[in-house]
């Protein structure tokens, strides 16, 4: 932030009673060390920033205010070094001359918070979301809002019905009419605690802790990152991803999407704070995990809000492990681009399927759904020096990955085995085989129950 506007250095006392009678909400600290008094003091507004771990230093950072009304808490977050964007939902009179009076450089942008977007504000190291959640007829969709424009750390300060002392609250939520809470028709619902960090998950955070709760105001911070390293123990293996709903390989980040991933991975009781996911650059906390049988385990997480359109990798670990083989998934890519396939290698060779099999039985062009099923394909065409961990099997546009890859028999072709994902419906479906950008052409085969 500059150092203020150099005409106000001289300002006289009737110019600060001027300013003063406009009647402001948020205290302004002024260059000339004049503070314009508002409701909240100075000490009030940093009480309330200090609830979060904010570093002093943001050089180098962008911060996003949202709800910004007078702007304190835009300047503190300037003052600390920070690129600032502010956001009202209304054009703020106040804040516009305290910008001006304080050289602030910070953008500032009109727009209800459920119209924001990455497209048209980017991404941001910080988002303050402060005071506002309450106000809103819709507080789940502004959190995903909210949680797309956010690389990491979100401040939530929110009403909430309790003081957060009971672990055993269940998540509620009260819906205000009309002028219930403090007598404004623009407060629209009071959570609880356990609810206001119950919603903060379910819009996409991985981690979200209640930090604490003063005057029935509840302070948390919400994660987008996991906190522990990735360990050294034998990584998952993932066998196969897919829509959760539609049970394809189809994803949209304008949906609310859910990612089914079953995997194999030793441990007897893994539930959904032993699995730790990333999907693109963010995590991801599963809502369900089940065992399968075996070493076999099935997850359901949210497409994380904001992940670009394209081509994204799905990988996991558990506590101690290493991550997880990677399996791309398609979000907003088109159908064309689905089906664009390239038949030959680098080298000129063409990826041919020339026999389908059953992995157990080794019945010819159908497979059996048991557990642990398994697909085999003769493949002629695969580059020498190539390995499992690049080769997929695409059945029916779901990637399954490879476990095992032979060497060439004297006929030239080798044998790829993939596991085949529960609940496959029974029919006729086309397989392919898929290396990097290369896609063979489809052979097909008989799913029987």
């Amino acid at each position: 932030m500059k150092a203020g506007n150099p005409a106000f250095t001289s300002a006289t006392r009737r110019q600060i009673e001027e300013l003063q009678s406009l009647g402001w909400y948020h205290s302004i600290e002024l260059p000339t060390g004049e503070t314009i008094r508002g409701f909240q003091t100075v000490e009030q507004l940093r009480m309330r920033v200090s609830q979060f771990p904010i570093p002093a230093d943001l050089t180098g950072k962008r911060a996003l205010d949202i709800g910004a009304w007078d702007g304190w808490f835009t300047f503190e977050m300037e003052r600390r070094g920070a690129s600032v964007v502010a956001v009202d939902a209304v054009r703020s009179a106040k804040f516009l001359r305290a910008r001006e009076l304080l050289g602030s450089r910070a953008d500032y942008v009109v727009a209800d918070v459920c119209d924001l977007r990455p497209a048209e504000l980017g991404r941001f190291d910080i988002v303050l979301f402060l005071g506002v959640l309450y106000h809103l007829k819709h507080p789940l969709l502004a959190l995903e809002r909210v949680c797309a424009l956010a690389t990491d750390l979100v401040c939530v300060e929110s009403y909430v019905t309790d003081d957060g002392s009971d672990p055993r609250l269940k998540p509620a939520l009260e819906f205000y009419e009309t002028t219930e809470l403090c007598g404004q028709f623009d407060n629209w619902v009071g959570p609880n605690t356990a609810c206001l960090t119950a919603m903060c998950r379910a819009a996409g955070f991985v981690r979200v802790h209640l930090e604490s709760v003063l005057d029935n105001r509840a302070h948390v911070v919400c994660r987008r990152r996991w906190d522990t390293p990735e360990g050294i123990g034998p990584a998952p293996y993932i066998v196969s991803v897919e829509n959760a709903v539609s049970l394809d390989h189809n994803f949209s980040a304008s949906r609310d999407d859910y990612v089914s991933v079953w995997f194999k991975a030793a441990g007897e009781a893994l539930g959904p704070d032993e699995v730790f996911a990333e999907i693109g650059p963010y995590a991801a906390r599963p809502v369900q995990v089940f065992s399968s049988g075996g070493d076999g385990w099935h997850a359901i997480f949210k497409l994380p809000c904001g992940i670009a359109a394209g081509w994204s990798a799905v990988r996991l670990r558990v506590p101690g492990s290493a991550f997880s083989n990677p399996v791309r998934i398609g979000v907003d890519v088109s159908e064309e681009e689905r089906q664009r396939r390239t038949l030959a290698t680098p080298g000129g060779a063409e990826i041919r399927i020339e026999i389908v099999a059953d992995g157990k039985t080794w019945e010819r062009n159908q497979v059996r759904t048991r557990q642990d099923a398994c697909i085999s394909l003769w493949v002629r065409g695969m580059p020498e020096g190539c390995r499992a961990e690049g080769v997929l099997v695409r059945l029916g546009g779901n990637d399954l990955p490879c476990i095992f890859l032979s060497e060439p028999d004297p006929a030239g072709l080798r044998q790829v085995n993939a596991l085949l994902p529960p609940g496959l419906a029974a029919g006729k479906i086309n397989v392919n085989l898929v290396m990097g950008d290369v896609v063979s052409a489809p052979a097909f085969v008989e799913v029987v129950g």
